[in-house]
């Protein structure tokens, strides 16, 4: 899996194939690109997955590049907890804007 370096994002137009916001709890958001034959995950300048805070964060960090395919997968550890079944292996995939508001 390739890491993708945010420093290496952030200043050129690039041209992504896919990406997915994985959502955790507390408003904790990762992303997961596919740049052509390459995919993983988004890295900031300390080598550790970088962390968006909000929809609209992530959509002003890619506002220069032109993404082909958005999506959100949101990940909760508690359905098991609050009686509903086991969640299925495979998350759903909604689709996700990267359009700013205006």
């Amino acid at each position: 899996m390739q890491k993708f370096y945010f420093r290496d994002i952030e200043d050129t137009p690039t041209v992504i194939d896919y990406l997915e916001v994985q959502s955790y709890e507390m408003n904790v958001y990762l992303v997961y690109l596919s740049i052509g034959k390459q995919s993983g995950m988004l890295y900031d300048s300390k080598d550790k997955p970088m962390r968006f805070f909000s929809a609209g964060h992530i959509r002003e960090a890619f506002a220069h590049c032109h993404v082909h395919k958005a999506v959100m997968k949101h990940d909760t550890p508690y359905d098991e907890m609050i009686g509903n079944p086991p969640k299925s292996e495979e998350q759903m995939a909604l689709p996700f804007s990267m359009q700013l508001p205006y």
